[in-house]
């Protein structure tokens, strides 16, 4: 008797199903979710790749709706591309993504950021400071994030 032919195996892929119809799973979060839930590595990894072959799971279309969700939220390629490594998906190019949802990660970071701050172009150190860090928490890279102020013209205030 195969796996999924089993009590157990129907189960596991009962839990999968639900979890699918509710939102895309990695191949990773799936797993887990069966390890906390008491079934065993060897069953769970039998039915989940049975459900990818059979095109309830992929991990692909699991990247393409977690990056069009977090660019949405306002998040950068940084913190985008090390949530998904977490989440079991690596190498995944976030580009093609993007273009769904904004023309480019400059447009994302300039939305975060006029979100969050009024436009004041001379800030004193401190404040800019404070804004960058913000920017690199979102997920956004130092060099971006220096393009982003110059393109915008924000300066700090010596003075």
């Amino acid at each position: 008797m195969s796996e999924i032919d089993s009590t157990v195996g129907k189960e596991i892929r009962e839990i999968c199903l639900r979890l699918l119809t509710r939102r895309e799973h990695s191949y990773k979060e799936l797993i887990e979710k069966l390890a906390v839930k008491g079934f065993g590595r060897f069953e769970s990894q039998a039915i989940v790749d049975v459900l990818a072959e059979q095109g309830w799971q992929s991990d692909l279309r699991f990247a393409e709706s977690y990056t069009r969700y977090r660019i949405k939220k306002g998040f950068g390629p940084i913190k985008i591309s090390f949530e998904l490594q977490q989440r079991g998906i690596e190498n995944f190019d976030l580009d093609p993504t993007l273009l769904d949802v904004a023309d480019d990660w400059d447009e994302v970071i300039e939305s975060v950021y006029l979100k969050k701050y009024s436009d004041d172009k001379l800030l004193v150190k401190k404040e800019w400071l404070k804004r960058s860090r913000f920017l690199q928490q979102r997920g956004f890279s130092s060099e971006r994030i220096s393009v982003f102020f110059k393109r915008f013209n924000i300066q700090l205030n010596y003075s």
